[in-house]
């Protein structure tokens, strides 16, 4: 693997360069954190937003950087040119306000460990929780940092730090962040609105224990290129700037990049890191990148890529799992917020599944980045199927996404789907499902090119009653079709009996909807005397029914049900019924 350090080939110090997300809920003190660490901020650092400023919360990512010596146990052991001398921590300051999760998701989806800030007063809030979701998707380690303690009784203090990192331990029981470090800081004593005169508490601590929790990312420089662009903005005889993180591939100076929404390349003029000019970045590594001739209102958060190497899609197929925090229904035909990459639009989503296995065979569902087969047949389901409960997990099942306008992603990218309409002062998680993308359809008429090969069936059953026999062979049927109903579909189809016979659909009878039933091998004895004389003949000229011509209802006091059973593949443009 190519060491990080050539990101920072222009320098004389090696640097490896480590991103630390900073989340939690609003005014739980983010920002004074990031700016208590931070000794070099970005031009979109520490709420710069002139919203922001007004109203005292964060509106949009922001970014600053610290750098320490090289931990030793970052040390890369043997050749000393694959060695770095020096690790840059970028912190990425998300949002805290509930309106603002689709920028929070973003911010999540680039960084290397997640710092949750919580308040100590008021604990975990409905955003925290949030957060503490998006991280368990998103990054591997967490931090929790109790923030406020000076607001707290200084004889309690202490008492009170322990009680909430008990509930915070009990809390993460069950997540991935189990046993993760809890550690009390002040980072603003007296509140946002008092002199800073008075140091932060804890501030180094934390910075040690950032130090002990790093480790070096996998990154790689190979691959196209993709960039996730968080500022846009112009410097007057440079150009425009396009901040962001590389998520995959490398990038360097003369390069040629393609910002797929615009369907617009442009060459790269110069490059910086936290003002350090550089010929070349990698994946992990937070960059501005200039070019010339470009109106940056025209791209404020979006992704840039290698040409050619990203699809906007109009409809994609993804692995699904339900959120567990999540209370509301998912069921298909809904429509939810979808975030997919870096970008959130509202889709209509159709769940779908496999056949049950029998009992005792099921292996539990495959990883979520597993392929997806067109040569299996799947099953249509009105909503997402639950496990049986008592930790057993959820079915295998997908989802198929149509967007109301096209996205632009990579394969194989995080979605997140949302209800971000709910209100968001109720006490409820807004992340539905969560999974990655399979498939995607570039064609506006997928529906007509490439949803056919997405063999989902949906199982039919209609229930009707033989009204009466007209020999030992054949039954007159109702109550299965609508007398509107063309007949035609359904010749030849079966049907079973509820007395145990199999019969095949000969065609209509009359006009309203009644229907001719053959049955080969002929009713049984106990059928036909349980359906009356109606199989009996006529005398000659005594009344007989002409072909096609109906007869007036009998009073059946056992009536024998009819039972037609199919399926139609949703997305057969031929409607076909179909029978095993």
């Amino acid at each position: 693997m190519t060491a990080p350090s050539d990101s920072l080939s222009d320098s004389r110090v090696k640097t490896l360069n480590f991103n630390v997300g900073v989340l939690g809920h609003v005014d739980s003190g983010k920002t004074s954190l990031a700016r208590a660490l931070s000794s070099i901020a970005s031009t979109a650092a520490f709420d710069k937003n002139p919203q922001s400023r007004e109203r005292g919360v964060t509106l949009d990512l922001g970014f600053s950087s610290f750098t320490v010596p090289l931990p030793d146990h970052l040390r890369v052991p043997g050749d000393q040119n694959d060695q770095c001398d020096s690790l840059q921590f970028t912190l990425v300051d998300c949002p805290g306000h509930a309106s603002l999760i689709r920028t929070i998701i973003g911010g999540a989806q680039i960084i290397d460990l997640m710092v949750l800030v919580v308040d100590v007063v008021k604990g975990l809030q409905t955003q925290t929780a949030e957060c503490l979701l998006i991280g368990e998707l998103t990054c591997p380690r967490m931090v929790v940092v109790l923030n406020k303690t000076d607001l707290l009784p200084p004889a309690k203090r202490q008492s009170a730090i322990d009680k909430m990192t008990k509930r915070l331990q009990k809390t993460l029981e069950n997540t991935r962040f189990k046993d993760c470090p809890v550690i009390a800081v002040a980072v603003k004593p007296g509140g946002p609105d008092a002199p800073d005169t008075d140091e932060p508490q804890g501030v180094p601590e934390l910075m040690e224990l950032l130090k002990t929790q790093s480790y070096r990312p996998d990154r790689d420089p190979h691959g196209p290129l993709l960039m996730a662009v968080d500022h846009c903005f112009s410097i007057r005889g440079q150009g425009t700037v396009m901040t962001g993180t590389i998520l995959q591939g490398a990038l360097a100076v003369n390069d040629t990049v393609e910002i797929p929404t615009l369907k617009v390349t442009k060459k790269v003029k110069s490059m910086q890191m936290f003002r350090t000019p550089v010929s070349r970045a990698m994946q992990g590594d937070r960059v501005g990148v200039c070019v010339t001739q470009f109106d940056p209102k025209l791209l404020e958060r979006g992704v840039v890529c290698t040409p050619g190497s990203l699809r906007s899609l109009h409809a994609g197929l993804i692995s699904a799992r339900k959120i567990g925090y999540f209370k509301g229904a998912l069921a298909t035909r809904a429509k939810f917020h979808v975030t997919v990459g870096h970008d959130t639009v509202m889709a209509k989503v159709t769940f779908f599944g496999l056949p049950s296995p029998a009992p005792g065979t099921g292996a539990g569902p495959a990883p979520l980045d597993a392929p997806f087969s067109f040569d299996r047949e799947y099953l249509y389901q009105e909503s997402y199927a639950e496990g049986p409960g008592g930790g057993a997990p959820d079915p295998e099942q997908w989802a198929l996404l149509e967007f109301e306008r096209p996205v632009t992603c990579p394969a194989l990218c995080l979605v997140i789907g949302s209800k971000l309409d709910t209100d968001i002062h109720a006490n409820a998680c807004r992340l539905a499902f969560q999974g990655r993308l399979l498939e995607g359809f570039q064609d506006k008429a997928y529906g007509e090119s490439a949803l056919p090969r997405l063999r989902i069936a949906k199982m039919k059953h209609k229930e009707g009653q033989v009204e009466r026999v007209t020999d030992d062979y054949t039954v007159i049927g109702r109550s299965l079709f609508k007398k509107e109903t063309n007949m035609q579909l359904f010749v030849g189809l079966k049907v079973a009996l509820s007395t145990g016979e199999a019969g095949v659909i000969e065609g209509g009878f009359g006009q309203s909807g009644k229907y001719k039933i053959r049955v080969a091998e002929g009713l049984r004895a106990d059928t036909i005397l349980l359906l009356g004389s109606g199989s009996k003949k006529k005398g000659k000229g005594g009344g007989k029914t002409e072909p096609g011509q109906e007869e007036e209802p009998r009073a059946e006091s056992h009536p024998v049900s009819i039972h037609l059973h199919f399926k139609r593949y949703v997305f057969d443009t031929h409607k076909k019924m179909v029978q095993s």
